[in-house]
């Protein structure tokens, strides 16, 4: 028996998004103790991985930058703070935030706002 997939509704996102069923991943760097809160263009690293540029104010201790993280990247995509929150990387500066409720494209389309 043979599996067919159709390919009509793929789209060619940068690396640091994709979909995750109704919700979004990004890949996010995460620079602390910034001079503003910010979301920044996309980097590449050395061994050709994708991740977006995020600066917070806030300190990276008991918690305080990634909040920062969720409610910037909140407020940049226009959804409630419940929405937003960061599923690995809790105490790495690399993370991954979910979005609850968005698709890569609407991602993107607030983000370039």
């Amino acid at each position: 028996m043979c599996e067919i997939r159709t390919f009509a509704n793929l789209q060619n996102y940068p690396d640091w998004l994709r979909a995750d069923g109704d919700a979004c991943l990004i890949h996010v760097r995460l620079t602390p103790k910034s001079d503003r809160d910010a979301l920044e263009n996309a980097e590449t690293r050395a061994d050709g991985r994708q991740h977006l540029k995020a600066r917070v104010r806030a300190v990276p201790e008991k918690g305080k930058a990634n909040a920062a993280l969720e409610a910037l990247v909140a407020k940049a995509c226009g959804v409630p703070r419940s929405d937003v929150r960061i599923v690995s990387g809790d105490t790495a500066r690399e993370k991954t935030v979910r979005i609850e409720g968005m698709t890569p494209g609407a991602v993107l389309a607030a983000i370039a706002r």
